[in-house]
C-alpha cells in the first residue's frame, strides 16, 4: 500500500515546555489537547508551507546520551535573516553548540533539551543549486538523517515517502515531495557508530489517510553498533 510522511516525532523530558519552544521557533501553533502528545503544525492556509511535516512531543524518561541521527535543518533567506533567526532563537532558549564543525556556513544549535539542529544558509548544501536551493523552502528546509549508505536506504525512503530522489553527491543523497514546499529528506552519510535509541523519528501512514501512523527508520540488517 501507498504511504507518506505524515510527521517528526521528538522523544522529550516535557513534551509541553518543548512543543512549546519549537511553536515559536517556527512560528507554528501548538495543540496541547492530548497533554502527554502535544503536536506544533504549519498553517493551514499559508501555501509557502504546504508539505512542512508537523512535529509531535512524545514523553520519554530515557536520557539523551548522544548526538541525534535525525535534525532538522532551519531555512535562511539572507546573511542578515540567518543571524537575526540565530539570535532570536537563542532568546527562546536555544543555544549554539560545537560539534566539531568548522568554516562552515551554517549554525548548528541545541534546543532546550539538547536536541540537534541547524541554521542553514540560504545558499543551500548539498550539492542542488547552491543560489535557491533553501531559498523558497520554510521553515523547515530539510529533515537530515545521518546513516552508513545513504545509497542503500535511498529507494525504500523513496518508496516509503512517495518523495523522489533528486540527486546524490559524496555525502549522502536527497529527496524531496516536488508538489509542495516541504522540506528535503538529506540522507547524510555518517562513519560515527552509534547504538543509542532514535529520540527524533519520521512517522510513516497510509498515502489514503487510513490506518494508524508507525515510526519508522530504515537501515540495513548490520548489527547496531555498526550502525551510523
Amino acid at each position: 500500500m501507498p504511504s507518506r510522511a505524515v510527521r517528526v516525532v521528538v522523544d522529550a523530558h516535557d513534551p509541553r515546555a518543548l512543543a512549546h519552544f519549537w511553536a515559536a521557533a517556527l512560528e507554528w501553533s501548538a495543540n496541547s489537547q492530548d497533554s502527554d502528545t502535544p503536536t506544533v503544525s504549519p498553517p493551514d492556509d499559508d501555501p509557502a508551507q504546504a508539505g512542512q511535516l508537523p512535529l509531535t512531543f512524545a514523553a520519554t524518561t530515557a536520557p539523551k546520551t548522544t548526538k541525534n541521527r535525525i535534525h532538522l535543518d532551519l531555512a535562511s533567506h539572507s546573511s542578515e535573516h540567518q543571524a537575526s533567526l540565530v539570535s532570536r532563537l537563542e532568546t527562546l532558549g536555544a543555544r549554539q553548540i560545537d560539534l566539531g564543525q568548522r568554516n562552515v556556513t551554517w549554525v548548528v544549535m541545541a534546543d532546550p533539551e539538547g536536541n540537534e539542529f541547524c541554521v542553514v544558509s540560504h545558499r543551500g548544501s548539498v550539492g542542488k543549486d547552491p543560489a535557491s536551493a533553501f531559498g523558497h523552502l520554510t521553515p523547515v528546509a530539510a529533515i537530515v538523517f545521518d546513516c552508513a549508505d545513504p545509497e542503500a536506504i535511498a529507494p525504500r525512503w523513496a518508496e516509503t515517502t512517495g518523495w523522489p530522489a533528486l540527486g546524490q553527491d559524496d555525502q549522502g543523497v536527497w529527496l524531496r515531495d516536488l508538489t509542495s514546499n516541504g522540506p528535503y529528506l538529506d540522507l547524510h552519510r555518517v562513519t560515527e557508530p552509534t547504538d543509542a535509541p532514535l529520540r527524533v523519528r519520521i512517522e510513516i501512514a497510509p498515502a489514503d489517510g487510513t490506518g494508524q501512523g508507525t515510526e519508522r527508520e530504515f537501515e540495513d540488517t548490520r548489527h547496531p553498533s555498526d550502525l551510523r
